[in-house]
């Protein structure tokens, strides 16, 4: 077998290689040439039916205008009344200048910098934690039943604030947190 210690050769790339390369031009696929017209030249057939019913919705509008803002008040409230009935219970939460731990009914939630990681309490096979044993970071450690796990580390302000964290997060757990 020949060998070329040729610098000035190009090196050949394959598909495996390189997900870019195409080796024929016509293994490309064809480009779809772009619409200039609108699509409302084409006007679906409707039945007449149908037509006196449309015509029939902003008349039934018009007349209740604060039945829609009625509608709407009544979402908001029921959204609140979720986030109320979601705070229900023990919740740990702690955070530091870069990332926050908050474990509560929803789960278990890891936040860094812009990134955030939930996992539902059906996902999640088990939870460790670590206090540091010199410093004053605290890592919880939450383990998928997929085998996979995530950490997330906070740092503490104090060592005293470090060793209440266990207990506060343990109790959380044994509320939430049923062991199959």
């Amino acid at each position: 077998m020949e060998q070329s210690i040729d610098s000035n050769k190009k090196p050949e790339f394959a598909a495996g290689t390189d997900p870019a390369f195409i080796p024929l031009p016509g293994l490309a696929a064809p480009v779809a040439p772009r619409k200039t017209e609108p699509e409302s030249e084409a006007v679906p057939e409707t039945d007449p039916e149908t037509d006196a019913e449309l015509d029939e919705a902003p008349e039934a509008a018009a007349e209740a205008p604060g039945a829609e803002a009625d509608a709407v008040a009544d979402a908001v409230a029921d959204a609140e009344g979720e986030a109320e009935g979601a705070e229900d219970g023990p919740v740990f939460e702690i955070s530091d200048r870069r990332g926050s731990i908050r474990v509560a009914r929803e789960g278990v939630r890891f936040t860094l910098d812009d990134q955030e990681a939930d996992f539902d309490w059906s996902e999640i096979g088990a939870v460790e934690m670590n206090p540091a044993r010199f410093g004053r970071r605290f890592t919880v450690t939450v383990h998928l039943s997929s085998r996979r796990w995530f950490n997330a580390e906070v740092e503490a302000e104090s060592r005293a604030q470090l060793k209440e964290w266990p207990a506060e997060l343990d109790a959380v757990l044994d509320a939430y947190f049923e062991e199959s």
